[in-house]
């Protein structure tokens, strides 16, 4: 699996903790990151919203203070489907469920032992298109394609 990381100053501590467990992690082929120096949480979402939606990457984790803001921004990418999750229930829920391809945290939520703990789980969850949830992601789909048409 691809993975594409980002976070601004704000969030730059836990992405580095995440990042180096992924690098070593043998479910992970390859880890891009996708940060900058003094880089705004609006453009590294941007950054790893569009490498999902282009095919370089499989998945991405943004971090950020609480990982909302970096979600509200890789949601504005197309065919981009971003989650903010701190416990395993929501992580389980956006991949299995709403088949959220990038999942955020926050560097003032959650420690990096614990976030490590979910990214650890949500590495081997898939979708299940056929699942009952699956139509209700296919109308987010066709409705966002209407508005991108």
């Amino acid at each position: 699996m691809r993975i594409a990381v980002g976070a601004p100053d704000n969030g730059a501590l836990l992405k580095d903790a995440i990042e180096e467990r992924l690098v070593r992690d043998e479910r992970v082929s390859d880890v891009v990151d996708l940060s900058a120096p003094d880089i705004t949480y609006p453009e590294v979402s941007f950054r790893v919203a569009r490498a999902v939606a282009e095919g370089r990457v499989d998945r991405g984790v943004l971090i950020c203070g609480t990982g909302v803001g970096t979600a509200i921004a890789a949601n504005k990418v197309p065919g981009v489907r971003a989650a903010t999750a701190h416990d395993l229930l929501t992580v389980r829920g956006s991949v299995e469920n709403y088949d959220a391809q990038i999942l955020c945290m926050g560097q003032n939520v959650i420690a990096p032992s614990a976030a490590w703990a979910l990214i650890d789980i949500w590495l081997d969850l898939r979708h299940d298109p056929a699942s009952s949830y699956g139509p209700k992601v296919d109308e987010i789909t066709a409705y966002e394609a209407r508005l991108h048409a």
